[in-house]
């Protein structure tokens, strides 16, 4: 069979065949040779009608190849896990924008991907932080070869007070200053302290001393309520890390409907505002009454008017409501067809009338 004939066949086996034999072609061609455009929607074609093993082997075929078409490495790089697992390791065809976008798009599992793959730069290191993961943020710091800053490791540093798992990779960390391994000595175990010991010149007794005398300062300061200062220092940095990422979505034009959806799946009820706000252009003050409406019309069309799928708003009012102790209230919004810049006009007008009243 040639490719004309594999390409009249509609059997799995003959479109495995197809996608190997123009993989062939491509390898075959001068590495200086664009790959033609044609080639290119082939590709992309046959991938997005290609069963799960087929689109797995083609991931892990041109995991590593410079070659590759963006479009169709970005639409592994987002498939389940086992699928673009290899991508996500090895392509260089993906750029900081294609990796924020599965870091906010998918699992915590394409995550960890993202955050284990070698020589991360410094922008999606910064996204990571961002988000604040545990479970991401270790990957991150077992990650040897990734741009970690200054700034990035002092982030992590300050994260491994709340975040046990951070701590051991972080000693290990061969970008871990004297200065930090001062700050993260005070909050790590004795085989921590050992291991940071080893590493740099810390006087155990003379640091053991401050923490004591710390502790029998705020001891003598009955009226000192460190919880709620901390509580609030705790939301201003998780508002202004949401804030960040959100902006630097903005930035890299990866700023999605999806990430809704996201937000609200990890109990992100700020994001989801700050999110649903920036793209409607919206104010803070209309989202937030629309969150909190005595219907969930307003919802609904802010929704609708940032492209968010109408058949998707009742998960997405169930999710809320569970964040917004119940509201909006119930009905008040219909399935009703309507483009987004209709949805816009009329969420824009119903807040001015809302204001008014």
């Amino acid at each position: 069979m040639d490719l004309l004939d594999l390409a009249r066949s509609k059997a799995p086996d003959d479109r495995l065949r197809l996608l190997s034999g123009v993989i062939r072609l491509c390898e075959a061609a001068s590495p200086s040779t664009p790959m033609p455009p044609v080639l290119g929607e082939i590709f992309l074609t046959l991938a997005g009608q290609a069963e799960r093993d087929i689109r797995q082997q083609l991931s892990e075929r041109l995991a590593s190849v410079d070659w590759a078409p963006v479009a169709l490495i970005e639409m592994l790089a987002l498939d389940e896990i086992d699928i673009a697992a290899p991508v996500i390791a090895a392509s260089p065809v993906l750029n900081d924008a294609a990796l924020i976008r599965v870091l906010v798009e998918t699992t915590l599992e394409h995550q960890i991907a993202v955050a284990r793959r070698p020589h991360l730069s410094g922008g999606v290191v910064d996204a990571i932080l961002d988000q604040a993961d545990p479970i991401t943020m270790t990957a991150l710091a077992s990650n040897r070869s990734a741009d970690i800053g200054e700034a990035a490791m002092h982030r992590l540093v300050e994260h491994s007070r709340r975040v046990a798992g951070l701590r051991a990779p972080l000693t290990r960390h061969p970008r871990l200053s004297e200065s930090l391994a001062h700050e993260l000595y005070q909050w790590v175990g004795q085989a921590l302290r050992q291991s940071i010991g080893e590493r740099f010149e810390i006087d155990d007794r003379l640091l053991n001393a401050a923490v004591r005398a710390a502790s029998a300062s705020a001891a003598r300061h009955p009226t000192w309520r460190p919880i709620p200062n901390e509580r609030r220092l705790e939301d201003r940095e998780r508002q202004e890390m949401e804030r960040r990422l959100i902006e630097k979505l903005q930035t890299a034009g990866q700023l999605r409907p999806g990430i809704l959806i996201r937000a609200l799946r990890e109990h992100r009820l700020g994001l989801f505002e700050l999110a649903l706000g920036q793209l409607g252009n919206f104010t803070p003050t209309q989202v937030r009454s629309a969150v909190y409406a005595p219907t969930a019309e307003p919802l609904y069309l802010a929704c609708l008017a940032v492209g968010l799928d109408k058949a998707v708003f009742p998960s997405l009012l169930a999710e809320v409501r569970k964040l917004a102790d119940g509201l909006p209230g119930d009905g008040g919004w219909t399935t009703t067809p309507m483009n987004s810049h209709s949805a816009a006009r009329a969420f824009r007008q119903m807040m001015e009338n809302t204001a008014t009243v």
